[in-house]
């Protein structure tokens, strides 16, 4: 985070105080004083002076000594590290996992052939979401062998399907998952990395997809999860798979919870029909840490009790570390070490929950999924059972149940799955402006420089100024159904449709 000094005359503009080099330094500029950690770099590095600042009042210090030299050199070391970790985009939602991002430039107005540096056509069928660093976008895909009519209606027959739902279903006869690495100024694509291959797969929605989880950058290595399916550990510059393992459950209609990094763990939300729980795998060796078992439903069938959310890391102003996990039924806080249950929070009925939570000022605010959406605020500060104590509020109406929130400057943006755009009051749950922008709605929104992106699964992107006004800045489109949400890097958006990628700028 950014510190701004009570005393900002007392600072010395030629004073350098560096600590744990290469993870924590800080820096006086101009008055002001900033203080950088390992998790600021993603956010923080585009606010830093170019080195060439550093060199410039090198030159200014009065009375410079050996000591104030190996300072310099050691921050010198450290700005291009955080020059190149500019571009990283690393999970679902951004560095942050909230789906805002601050201090880039990218335009309002695009389509096929406006402000479209390249685009790529992509294989197979997926909806996870772009990642990015060190100028590669990485992606999955599903490269699915379709059956027949005929062959599809008996496959669904012996998988257990009630014919009245057959046709909401889908299945395939075999899914080659595969990992794809693009080159982030060209949009070629670099390599494509065979991670297994599923026989008979299970069926799934016929708007979810076989890949739909985002992978997770950490360090040298990216993360995939596919949950039924397996999860997988690539190496970044190898391409090698370095482990793989494989946790099952019966998701219904597909998987869809993205996995998460947090220290040296790997958080994965296992809720599924038959069994509900979230675990952490050592993220080096694939061994589980911790399995903690979901609070008890009383769900009719587990068909309400399945759940594909994300989970968000916290720290709140007690100094406590949580895991905040949506599921059905239960919003969880869990201790990210130990998996022991810190707060939870009855939500009602809602079920198959895919919305990521987002979190601010002590509070975190979250959708209740299918059934009937709701919006919950709810604080991070209780222990035990906070139903009765910790909701601030609840909305009711035109909330999604698959795209996530965004929180910003006191303010909450929701689009429901029918494209009805609201602003809420983060305080109150109060509205402040609703409209209706049209087209049905999956992917998460982003917040840019001010305006909000909206892209519907029509190929529709509607931008919308952040604020008490709600200005529809620009209305766009690109070809294909947006499932995805976008990643913004170096003042370029890359966007994945169900054929291409994008980057625009």
């Amino acid at each position: 985070m950014v510190q701004r000094s009570q005393n900002p005359r007392s600072i010395n503009v030629n004073r350098f105080h560096v600590k744990k080099i290469g993870f924590d330094f800080h820096f006086a500029k101009r008055g002001c004083f900033y203080a950088l950690t390992d998790r600021d770099y993603h956010t923080m590095s585009h606010r830093l002076p170019d080195p060439s600042y550093f060199c410039r009042h090198a030159m200014m210090l009065r009375r410079p000594t050996p000591l104030s030299l190996v300072l310099l050199t050691l921050v010198l070391l450290c700005v291009p590290r955080l020059a190149s970790a500019e571009i990283d985009w690393p999970q679902f939602r951004g560095p942050d996992g909230n789906g805002i991002v601050t201090g880039q430039s990218v335009p309002v107005s695009f389509g096929e052939k406006e402000n479209v540096t390249w685009k790529t056509s992509l294989p197979g069928k997926a909806w996870s979401s772009p990642v990015v660093a060190d100028d590669v976008i990485w992606t999955t895909t599903a490269i699915e062998v379709f059956p027949t009519d005929e062959e599809r209606e008996k496959m669904l027959s012996e998988a257990g399907v009630e014919q009245k739902k057959f046709k909401q279903l889908a299945i395939a006869k075999s899914v080659e998952l595969k990992l794809i690495a693009l080159n982030f100024k060209t949009g070629s694509i670099l390599s494509s990395t065979d991670l297994t291959t599923v026989e008979k797969p299970d069926p799934i929605h016929s708007l979810n997809s076989y890949a739909s989880p985002t992978p997770v950058i950490d360090g040298s290595e990216i993360y995939c999860h596919f949950g039924n399916y397996g999860t997988f550990c690539v190496d970044r510059q190898t391409r090698e798979i370095k482990w793989q393992r494989r946790l099952p459950i019966e998701h219904a209609v597909g998987p869809g919870s993205s996995p998460f990094i947090h220290g040296d763990l790997l958080i994965l939300i296992q809720d599924g029909v038959q069994r509900q729980y979230v675990t952490a795998l050592n993220k080096t060796t694939s061994e589980t840490v911790w399995e903690t078992q979901r609070p008890e439903m009383d769900a009719p069938s587990g068909d309400q009790k399945k759940s594909y959310c994300t989970p968000i890391a916290i720290t709140d102003n007690s100094g406590r570390e949580q895991l905040i996990c949506m599921g059905s039924q239960w919003m969880v806080s869990y201790d990210p070490a130990t998996g022991k249950e810190i707060w939870k929070v009855r939500h009602g009925t809602g079920f198959s929950v895919v919305p990521r939570p987002v979190y601010g000022d002590g509070v975190v605010y979250f959708s209740t999924g299918f059934g009937k959406p709701q919006l919950w605020a709810v604080k991070v500060d209780g222990s035990g059972d906070v139903t009765d104590t910790h909701v601030l509020w609840t909305v009711t109406k035109s909330i999604p149940a698959k795209p996530s929130p965004i929180l910003h400057e006191g303010l909450v943006y929701v689009v429901d799955d029918n494209g009805v755009a609201s602003c809420l009051d983060a305080s109150t749950g109060d509205e402040v402006w609703k409209k209706r922008v049209g087209g049905n709605f999956s992917a998460s929104p982003i917040l840019v420089d001010q305006n909000i992106y909206f892209g519907s699964q029509d190929g529709n992107v509607t931008v919308i100024k952040a604020g008490r006004e709600g200005e529809v800045v620009a209305e766009n489109h690109l070809d294909g159904q947006i499932m995805a949400s976008p990643a913004i890097v170096n003042d370029a958006m890359i966007w994945r449709t169900a054929e291409s990628v994008y980057r625009i700028e």
